[in-house]
Order: C-alpha cells, then structure tokens, then sequence
C-alpha cells in the first residue's frame, strides 16, 4: 500500500516492473480489491496499478468534489512514481475519470476501457439526494441497498459471501467522503465532448446493469469515434465481479490489440504481445462510426460577463433540476422576466459571490424567509438546504435561533414545515 497526500491517491502495483502500465479503477463505494479476479491474468502482461477512491478501503479522507480533481489527483499519483502513459480501465465513477483523461491529457492514456460507465450518470438531483441521505443517516442505507444495485438477483442469492463482502466496503467508506464523490457525479456530463475521444475505447456493460446499463453503454460507443462495444450476459453493474472470466478475457483482447503509440507515425498502433485467440463470449463487439462535431457560434463579448449562465447553473445545483425545470415551464409572458430576473441578479449576482459559501448562505436564507413568514419558498429552501450541507440538526438550530427574534409563532410554523421536508427527504427507499 502506498503513502499519500491529499493530492495523491492510495495505489498497489502488481506485475512485472517494466511491463506496460495497466490502471485499473473502483466504482463509488468500493475500493481496489472490486479486481481482485483480473489482477493474476492482467499481470502477466502489464503492470497493475490499482487505486482506490478519497476515503475508500482506508484510504486518508481527503474529499474530492469534481471529476477533474480526482483525475487530477491520479495523475499526480503516477508521476510521484515515474509513469508517464499508461492503459487505463475504470469501473462507473473511475470511468467518468478515465473519460476525463481522454479529454484533458490524451497523451497520457494508451488505450482506455469504460466500464459501466455513462456521460452522464442519471441526474444531478439523483445524486445530491443520495448526499442528503448520508449525511442524515450515514452509509448504512447505501450499504443496504447495493447488493440489488450491483448484483443480478440470482448471483446475490448464490454468493451470501461476496454480498456481504460489497456491504461492508460501503460500510467502511468514509461518509465525508462519498458525499463528495456524489457531488462529482451531479456535476459530471461529457455528451456534449465525446466526438473528442481519440483514444481506442472499449465500452464494457453487464446485460442486466440498470443503473448505468446498456442504454448509457450504446451513447458512449455512439459518440466516441473509435470506441467498440462489449455486452456481458449475466452481469450487472459489477460485471468485473459478477463475471470475471469473461471480463478478463475482454480487457486482454482490447489491450493487446489497441494500444496508441504517438511515436508510430504509420498507424499508431502497436500491437503487444498476443496470448493467442479469445475464447467465445457471448459479447457483441463492432465498430462505430464517427460522429461529426457540431460547430459552436463564436461568443459575443459585450465587456462585464452576462450573470445568467453562472445564475442558472448556481440555482440547478442548489434547488435541483427538477424545482428549476418546473418554474421554468410555468413561466408565460407575464412571468418570464421575473424568472430572469431572480435568475440572473438572486442567483447569478447573489448566490455567486466568494464572501460566504452556500451553506451559510442557506442558514441566512431559512432564517429571511422564517422572519417573512414565506412558507412555500422555506419547504424548498429547507430542501436546498440540505443539498448545501446541512444537517437536520443544524437546521433546527437555525429555527430554535428564529424563535427568539422572529417571534415563537413564526418559529413554530417553520418548524412545522421543515420537519415534513426533512422526513420526506432524509428517509431512506424502502
């Protein structure tokens, strides 16, 4: 196991010392042993490397709120150690870092595989829901549920063992954390930037994988040019675990024969070291064709930045999507330039502003409305506020603090409508 700093990842490496460098990435909640069953086949080829998340398997609790960061952070991993370029597999949220990498640094990846992997993971709201869960009731409800997440039903029901293996690396995951790490699957999305991907790209999928299944799969491998895709029967979102042997021999197959070598001025291939033909997969494999990039009108500069875009973006991540996307829709022409309005100078000139971060500019924000006696707009502010990092218990502290000088009466209304806010929004699916 290695040193780390808060800028670096915990890694193991695993093959021969001057083998090709092969990056195996986990999935949200589970940590670097997810590829345990690759690790014997892979290391005969190439050097594993294997990382785990921010406050994963024990890793030190250093939270990372982007994509780009956690990138960020792997890539000044492997130049601690001298690894310039590099293979690279990544399980769901380590996909969307691989995928960054193809974007930002493609001189660094060689050849990359996605693995339940997406351009978008669901939705923003979807995730920032999941923070507001754990910071209310910790990790044990994601525990719970990720068996029927990450498992097929009859391989659950056939390995009690590993189930519990996959609860307890949940478990074990600092909360911190995973919050943070959801935070960076809301704000991910690259649909827009996939024709960019110049690296050979594998797009692997469990048949059965519903939450980043093959619906998520098929986007990817239609907007990466050079991307092919392979559809593993039997698996879910774990298909690495579910079914090693037919993943293995998929990685093998891609790595040997798509490995992208600069130097090559010819083809840019080269071609390690074949093992010999892969076994029969029931996996569908095939070539995509490449997808025309859209031209973007040229940006019109017009002095002081107009604040509506930052404004909107800032009013998604705190209300939600789907609040925003309601009132947008209300809106007719007698309405519409209100909408802007709050859009642009509330959100964009307020909410923006480096002086106070967002969750003291939540409790500010209770603590107005309780004083105006503004229900309606205190429920999806207590909502908002929960989003921003709020605890339940913070927030009543902040309405105990209204009690005194916005009057018991207002107080106890407010308390009254944040408690059906904060039940609604902190109690766990059944």
């Amino acid at each position: 196991m290695s040193e780390t700093t808060s800028q670096t990842l915990q890694y193991r490496l695993d093959g021969p010392e001057q083998a090709p460098v092969l990056i195996l990435g986990p999935s949200l909640g589970t940590t670097w042993h997810m590829w345990d069953r690759q690790v014997p086949e892979l290391a005969r080829q190439w050097r594993v490397f294997r990382f785990d998340l921010p406050g994963h398997g024990g890793a030190p609790a250093h939270p990372a709120t982007s994509i780009p960061e956690l990138a960020e952070r792997l890539l000044a991993t492997l130049d601690e150690i001298g690894v310039q370029r590099f293979g690279y597999v990544g399980c769901s949220i380590a996909g969307a870092i691989g995928a960054e990498l193809a974007l930002r640094r493609p001189d660094r990846i060689a050849s990359l595989a996605l693995v339940a992997a997406s351009p978008r993971f669901g939705t923003a709201d979807e995730f920032r829901q999941r923070g507001v869960i754990v910071r209310a009731n910790g990790l044990d409800p994601m525990a719970r549920s990720a068996p029927e997440r990450w498992f097929t039903p009859g391989f659950a029901a056939a390995q009690p063992a590993i189930v519990e293996w996959a609860v307890q690396m949940v478990r074990t995951t600092d909360p911190g954390c995973y919050i943070a790490s959801c935070e960076a699957l809301a704000a991910f999305d690259i649909r827009a930037e996939l024709g960019r991907i110049t690296v050979p790209t594998l797009v692997l999928v469990g048949a059965e994988d519903h939450v980043t299944g093959p619906a998520e799969a098929r986007t990817l491998v239609a907007g990466i040019p050079d991307a092919r895709l392979a559809l593993v029967p039997g698996a879910s979102h774990l298909a690495p675990v579910e079914q090693p042997a037919a993943v293995t021999d998929l990685l093998v197959h891609h790595f040997s024969t798509a490995w992208y070598n600069p130097s090559d001025t010819s083809t840019g291939l080269t071609v390690l070291p074949d093992r010999g033909p892969v076994p029969s997969l029931s996996a569908t494999v095939g070539p995509i064709a490449e997808i025309a990039p859209v031209e973007q009108p040229e940006a019109v500069t017009t002095g002081r930045p107009d604040p509506y875009e930052a404004g909107m973006r800032v009013r998604r991540q705190v209300l939600g999507d789907a609040h925003v996307d309601r009132a947008m829709a209300a809106a007719d022409d007698f309405t519409g330039d209100f909408q802007e309005l709050i859009t642009r100078y509330a959100w964009g000139e307020v909410w923006t502003r480096e002086g106070l971060d967002r969750r003291t500019r939540s409790a500010v924000t209770l603590t107005a409305l309780v004083a105006g006696g503004h229900l309606e707009e205190l429920a999806f502010h207590t909502r908002a506020a929960l989003r921003n990092g709020l605890t339940p218990a913070e927030i009543k502290e902040v309405l105990i603090q209204t009690a005194v000088y916005c009057g018991v009466p207002a107080a106890n209304t407010a308390f009254r409508v944040a408690r059906t806010v904060i039940q609604e929004e902190t109690t766990p699916e059944a």
